[in-house]
C-alpha cells in the first residue's frame, strides 16, 4: 500500500471506530463486543503473522511490551465500551483527540524528557478549557449517565497514554504485529473475564448492524488500523502524523451526526475546536518542521 493511502485508511478507520463500538453494543452489551472484537481481531493478526512468516518474539523485553500494551488495551477499551453508551459517537474521538496532551505530560514525568515549553503548556491548558466547554454543556450532560460516561472515557484516555509510554519505556524492538498480536494475546483473556462475569451470554438474536461493527472492529479496528499506524509513522513526518488526532474528531462528529442521528449542540463543537487549537500547539514544533521541510524541497 502507498503511504498516502496508508494514511487516508488510518484517518478513515479512526474516524469510524467510535461509532461501530456504539453500534456494536446495541444488542449485545458492551462486555460481549468487546471480548467478541478481541477474539476476531487476535485471530485474524495471528493468521497474518503465519502467511507473512513474522515471528513472535518470546524474550523478556518482548513478554513485557505485550503486557504493557495488553493490560493498557484492557483498561482503556473496557472504560471505551462502558462509557460510549452514554455519550456520543463523535465525543469519544473528542476526548481521544487528548491522549497527545496528556501522552506528554506523562512522558516528561515518567520518561524524564524535558520540561514542557510555553507553546506545549499552552496547548495543554486549551484542551482543558475545551474539555470544560464540553462539560458546561448541559444538553450535552443531561443525559442520563453522561457525566459518568465522560469520566469513563478520560479515564480510558488516561491508561491508554500511560501504556504508550510504558511500552516507550521498555523499548523494545518487535515488529508492529508482532507486538500487536502479543497484546491482544494478554488482554483477550481480561476481557472474557469481565464478559463472563457482566452476563456470560451470547447473545441469541445479534442485529446485524453490530454483527457488522463487530467484524468490522475487530479486523481493521484492531489489526489494520494499528499496523498501518505504525506504518505511517515509519514512513512520515511526526507532523504530518500528527495531523491524525486533529482530523479524525471533526470527521466523527459528522458521521455520528449523519449516519446515528446525533445532535450534536454549539458547545460541543466550541469544545472540539478548543481542544483542536491545543492540539496544534502542542505539535507546532513537528508541524513546523514538517513546513519548513516542504519549503526546501517544494
Amino acid at each position: 500500500m502507498s503511504i498516502p493511502a496508508a494514511y487516508l485508511t488510518v484517518i478513515l478507520i479512526w474516524s469510524t471506530t467510535p461509532l461501530a463500538i456504539k453500534w456494536s453494543a446495541e444488542g449485545a452489551g458492551f462486555a460481549f463486543a468487546v471480548a467478541s472484537r478481541m477474539l476476531i481481531g487476535i485471530l485474524v493478526a495471528a493468521l497474518v503473522l503465519m502467511l507473512w512468516r513474522v515471528a513472535l518474539p518470546l524474550h523478556r523485553r518482548a513478554r513485557m511490551s505485550y503486557l504493557a500494551g495488553g493490560l493498557g488495551l484492557f483498561g482503556a477499551m473496557t472504560l471505551t465500551y462502558w462509557g460510549a453508551q452514554y455519550i456520543h459517537s463523535g465525543l469519544v474521538s473528542v476526548l481521544f483527540g487528548l491522549s497527545p496532551l496528556i501522552t506528554g505530560l506523562l512522558a516528561m514525568v515518567w520518561l524524564e524528557e524535558k520540561a514542557l515549553s510555553a507553546l506545549k503548556l499552552s496547548g495543554m491548558l486549551l484542551g482543558l478549557a475545551g474539555l470544560a466547554v464540553i462539560f458546561g454543556d448541559s444538553h450535552e450532560m443531561a443525559a442520563p449517565h453522561a457525566s459518568a460516561g465522560v469520566a469513563a472515557l478520560l479515564a480510558a484516555v488516561t491508561i491508554y497514554s500511560g501504556s504508550l509510554v510504558w511500552v516507550k519505556r521498555i523499548g523494545d524492538d518487535s515488529p508492529p504485529l508482532a507486538t500487536t498480536t502479543g497484546t491482544l494475546a494478554v488482554s483477550l483473556p481480561l476481557f472474557g473475564l469481565v464478559w463472563w462475569l457482566s452476563d456470560g451470554q451470547v447473545p441469541s438474536d445479534l442485529p446485524a448492524r453490530s454483527s457488522a461493527a463487530i467484524v468490522y472492529l475487530g479486523v481493521f479496528g484492531s489489526v489494520l488500523g494499528f499496523a498501518l499506524y505504525y506504518y505511517v509513522i515509519k514512513h512520515m513526518e511526526a507532523g504530518k502524523v500528527s495531523l491524525i488526532t486533529l482530523i479524525t474528531p471533526v470527521l466523527a462528529l459528522l458521521l455520528g451526526s449523519l449516519l446515528n442521528g446525533e445532535d450534536v449542540s454549539a458547545r460541543v463543537w466550541l469544545g472540539t475546536a478548543c481542544i483542536g487549537l491545543g492540539l496544534t500547539l502542542h505539535q507546532w514544533r513537528a508541524m513546523a518542521g514538517m513546513l519548513a521541510v516542504k519549503g526546501r524541497y517544494p
